[in-house]
């Protein structure tokens, strides 16, 4: 009996400690400019340590209410981002941008909607749609799979509004411009523009000191909506992963995308295979030799801006 007590007691307190070590820790939130509060996320993938927090959630303070910029890759980390608005602000959150598909960026939805149902989520039609054929539910495996389990009890919350390009929206008395000019990082993408303190939210069309995967997007593409980006010559610069800073952000990593296609381009010409242009690429971008995720994506860059130009040769 004494050892089935023993047992059960340290089932008990193995299992409640698992479940207290999925709560995030806090991570502060700094102000970038009047409205504005960016959480600024580690830069390294999804693991147990981070709990799979690695983006950039942000939020502003409207004369109505708050508006969150990507709430995060699991309902922990959501209930985190609401700590940190918290302390700035009892206002309720009132809407949400989700930048694109991938789930680091807005799995946090579920913690969001479950204390401000009213709130509103915005996203890209084309992202609503691959949620509704399974997208988010594969994100939700993901997560878990690379956590440990550490993301465990998160649902798929989607966008129930949608938004498109050039389109401007008053959310609480702010305005709100949107830049989706077509596949970019992902086929989902929008920045948004909030224009009362001047800053453009890019989501994982650009990293600051990190290097970001590209999936069923567009290497010129990405390079266009870069340019979108740096033409409005906003104040404040948001990425989806690393330091907020100016539009110097858009800049360096239109600089990564941009070599990558004119070299991949030239190689092609000379009937190279993309193992063969690798050598003088990675020479070329010595620049971004030491950014997270540079390693793990230059030769999948170069194989698929190697397919994006074969496509448009046909």
């Amino acid at each position: 009996m004494k050892h089935l007590v023993t047992l059960f007691t340290l089932f008990v307190f193995s299992h409640a400690g698992f479940a207290a070590d999925r709560t995030v820790p806090d991570y502060p939130a700094e102000k970038i400019s009047n409205h504005t509060w960016v959480i600024h996320g580690p830069r390294e993938l999804p693991n147990p340590g981070n709990k799979g927090f690695m983006n950039n959630p942000a939020f502003i303070l409207t004369p109505e209410g708050v508006v969150v910029i990507d709430p995060g890759s699991s309902v922990h980390v959501g209930e985190m981002v609401l700590r940190q608005i918290e302390k700035v602000t009892r206002a309720p959150v009132i809407a949400v941008f989700d930048s694109h598909i991938h789930g680091d960026h807005w799995l946090g939805n579920q913690a969001i909607k479950a204390k401000y149902p009213n709130a509103r989520i915005y996203g890209h039609k084309k992202m609503i749609e691959m949620v509704d054929q399974g997208e988010g539910d594969n994100w939700v495996d993901l997560m878990q799979r690379m956590t440990e389990g550490t993301t465990e009890g998160t649902k798929v919350v989607k966008p129930d509004a949608t938004v498109a390009n050039k389109q401007t929206l008053n959310i609480g008395g702010h305005q709100f411009s949107i830049i989706h000019l077509g596949p970019a990082h992902t086929s989902t993408d929008i920045m948004v523009h909030y224009q009362q303190d001047d800053v453009l939210f890019t989501g994982d069309n650009a990293g600051n000191e990190r290097i970001l995967r590209i999936d069923h997007g567009s290497f010129k593409g990405n390079i266009n909506t870069l340019q979108a980006g740096i033409d409005l010559q906003p104040k404040h610069v948001v990425p989806g992963h690393g330091k907020t800073g100016g539009v110097e952000i858009l800049k360096n990593y239109q600089t990564y995308l941009t070599t990558i296609y004119k070299e991949v381009k030239k190689g092609y010409d000379q009937d190279l295979s993309d193992f063969e242009m690798k050598p003088k690429i990675h020479a070329a971008l010595k620049a971004f030799h030491a950014w997270p995720g540079y390693e793990d994506e230059l030769g999948k860059h170069i194989s698929e801006t190697y397919l994006e130009i074969e496509s448009a040769d046909f």
